[in-house]
């Protein structure tokens, strides 16, 4: 029997890691850049005003107060935007809006605030000193430095960097292309009527979705029949269009097993794995794609998800934090754990504001089947290999989602 830390090595290898592409930055959100950016201007490119006000020299200035204030000539406009900037004369103000740039001969702005806000001339009523509400050439980033490493994940800050030095475009892990495949000839799709025997199909659901969260492209197929030559006449001609393929159901050891049996022998393998729920598990290549098969029983596709696929395919986007957040918590009532394997448990985790842990308690039984206790979960209970009871009051780690 495999372990899940073996395992979850095995799954992330196979995936390995998506090659760069270029994209325009509209397209990059929640993307991961592939290389470091090298600013290509300065930021702020100019020596500009913090305020709206006037530009002076701090000396013509220095005797201003309210009781005393000092009038000056306004001899230019100089708003935002303007590029023939003129020379600012000893003894004279040039009024000026934020973001406008520094005339040469400046070294201040006074904020309009403390002037009679005069066109032709103005009352300036506080003094300043060389550098106020200044903002100077490249105090944000300067050019040729790093703007941006390689590793970010790119959020609204991070495309509004890129853009600010120059850039449209970015090099980024591309999105991977997954095939998400539920198999079982049970399984309808609704809003289909049920026959006796029937269930709705929600594996692929639930995968494609949390899939998609990642920032991966998929493909759906539902509702594969437990047919050998149907699989794979289904299946095959959308490997050359997919980077990898997640099936559900049919890799136990039963009879009717569709995906076992249509890929063993093709390069993939199939074991169990130390964990409850979803010990069944297969992965390999067919035709030199990836394949990932998860179980059929939703909880444990959702488990194993979290568990092995998760991880890998953030690995495989450029993440270098690939794991949910984990804390220890004291459980409300005690658990069972079968031995030799790790178990992961739904619960509801909840944090006692000034207390270093904070409380779980499960959310339904142990059982693969039992979808609904999902919904109402917050974390998964992690119990180890060595464990096959946790008294309530415990401490254990919790995995938050």
């Amino acid at each position: 029997m495999i372990s899940v830390d073996q395992y979850r090595a095995t799954i992330t290898e196979l995936l390995g890691t998506a090659p760069a592409v270029s994209l325009p930055l509209a397209d990059c959100a929640g993307l991961v850049l592939a290389e470091d950016v090298p600013a290509g201007v300065s930021l702020p490119p100019f020596d500009n005003s913090a305020m709206d006000g006037y530009a002076v020299r701090a000396v013509d200035v220095a005797g201003a107060s309210q009781d005393h204030p000092v009038e000056l000539p306004v001899a230019e406009d100089i708003p935002a935007g303007r590029t023939d900037v003129p020379v600012l004369l000893p003894g004279t103000a040039h009024r000026i809006m934020t973001g406008a740039p520094l005339p040469p001969g400046a070294d201040s702005v006074v904020m309009v605030e403390h002037t009679d806000g005069g066109t032709e001339r103005v009352l300036i009523r506080q003094a300043s000193t060389p550098g106020t509400h200044l903002r100077r050439t490249g105090e944000d980033v300067k050019q040729g430095t790093i703007a941006l490493h390689g590793g970010t994940v790119l959020g609204p800050a991070q495309l509004g960097l890129a853009s600010a030095v120059g850039l449209d475009r970015l090099s980024v892990h591309r999105p991977l292309r997954v095939l998400v495949v539920s198999t079982g000839s049970e399984l309808v799709v609704p809003p289909a009527p049920l026959r006796h025997g029937q269930i709705y199909e929600s594996n692929s659901v639930m995968l494609a979705a949390a899939i998609r969260a990642l920032g991966c492209e998929v493909e759906v197929v539902r509702s594969v029949v437990d047919d050998v030559p149907t699989f794979r006449a289904t299946i095959e001609p959308k490997l050359a269009s997919a980077d990898l393929v997640v099936t559900s159901g049919g890799v136990s050891a039963g009879a009717y097993e569709v995906v076992k049996d249509a890929l063993t022998g093709l390069g993939v393998t199939f074991a169990k794995v130390a964990i409850q729920p979803g010990g069944p598990q297969g992965n390999g290549r067919w035709h030199g794609v990836p394949v990932v098969s998860l179980p059929g029983n939703p909880v444990s596709v959702l488990v194993s998800f979290e568990v092995f696929l998760r991880p890998a395919l953030l690995a495989a986007l450029g993440h270098a934090d690939v794991d949910r957040r984990r804390v220890r918590a004291r459980l409300t009532e005690g658990l069972k754990s079968p031995s030799g394997r790790k178990q992961f448990r739904r619960g509801y985790y909840w944090h006692h504001e000034g207390e270093v842990t904070g409380e779980v308690g499960p959310r339904g039984g142990p059982g693969s089947h039992l979808l609904a206790a999902f919904t109402q979960a917050n974390c998964l209970i992690v119990l180890p290999e060595e464990v096959t009871e946790a008294l309530e009051g415990a401490e254990v780690d919790v995995l938050l989602f």
